[in-house]
């Protein structure tokens, strides 16, 4: 398909302090995209914001309320003019045994990946509908396949895959575009923060190549960029993710079967981990949730 121009188009990102959407937001301002920032920092929004080479906005709102949403969605239409592009990119993550898990960190997964994403739809859908506009989901390699240790992340990125794909055939007769962004382990203050564990670190490395490896975040983002041009379906971050795609269906039993092996492997390191929200932007999440309950 051919390339759209973004020059004079409104795009939203959601999670947009920093990492993929940072970046993402960037690089479409420096092609002529107006852009909306969304997400929990709202200092950090702010810096993100005076760094864009064309006209922008941050909005302070948490994905998972339908209300905060639809206001957002509401405001930025006043303040542009119009929608043309949504990048549901906000997301947060866990690690460790799922028995030993945080129940509240494991929900919140679920919420703000999953929830988050289906209320950011609900709130833009809309005004994409009369801009005959474009929705890219952020999704991941833990999409296309499971990965012991990653319960919630991998459940949420699943959910989000099946919704988007759902989605794209509701909506696609309005003229408005579905995309699903898939990412393996890219450079990002989630994947750093992920590393901090000994044991999370290790098993990523143990994966067989190229999945052991963390990629840089520009070639990524790149690639998305390109992706929002050409209103792809299938938008994918690392080059070899399109091939996965073809083998999926073995992988569930694969990873079963070494799963257990690297598992027996860990089981005496795994006590003690941490299993709450990983990173800069899981801190960022916790505080916030901390000053809605007081």
């Amino acid at each position: 398909m051919s390339r759209v121009s973004l020059e004079g188009q409104v795009a939203v990102v959601t999670g947009a302090a920093r990492g993929v959407g940072e970046l993402l937001a960037r690089k479409l301002s420096a092609r002529g995209a107006k852009v909306a920032l969304v997400g929990l920092e709202p200092d950090e929004l702010e810096r993100v914001c005076a760094r864009l080479h064309s006209e922008s906005d941050h909005w302070h709102a948490d994905v998972t309320d339908h209300a905060a949403m639809a206001k957002v969605a509401q405001e930025v239409k006043a303040r542009f003019g119009k929608v043309d592009i949504v990048v549901a990119n906000a997301g947060v993550a866990t690690g460790g045994p799922f028995v030993d898990s945080d129940p509240e960190a494991w929900r919140r997964v679920i919420e703000v990946n999953l929830i988050g994403s289906a209320v950011t739809a609900r709130a833009f859908l809309p005004v994409l509908t009369e801009s005959r506009g474009y929705l890219l989901q952020v999704a991941s390699l833990a999409a296309i396949t499971p990965a012991p240790m990653m319960t919630a992340y991998c459940a949420s990125k699943s959910g989000v895959e099946a919704y988007a794909h759902s989605l794209r055939a509701e909506v696609g007769h309005q003229g408005v575009r579905v995309g699903v962004a898939y990412l393996s382990w890219t450079d990002t203050d989630m994947v750093r923060g992920a590393d901090q564990d000994d044991v999370m670190r290790e098993l990523r490395q143990r994966l067989p190549w190229p999945a052991n490896k963390t990629y840089p975040l520009g070639p990524a983002v790149d690639r998305l960029v390109a992706g929002i041009e050409r209103r792809s379906s299938h938008v994918y971050g690392q080059w070899w993710l399109r091939g996965m795609q073809g083998v999926r269906g073995y992988l569930p039993t694969l990873v079963g079967t070494v799963g257990q092996r690297e598992m027996r492997r860990f089981a005496p390191r795994l006590r003690g981990m941490r299993t709450g929200l990983v990173g800069a932007g899981g801190v960022a999440d916790e505080q916030h949730r901390t000053t809605v309950r007081n």
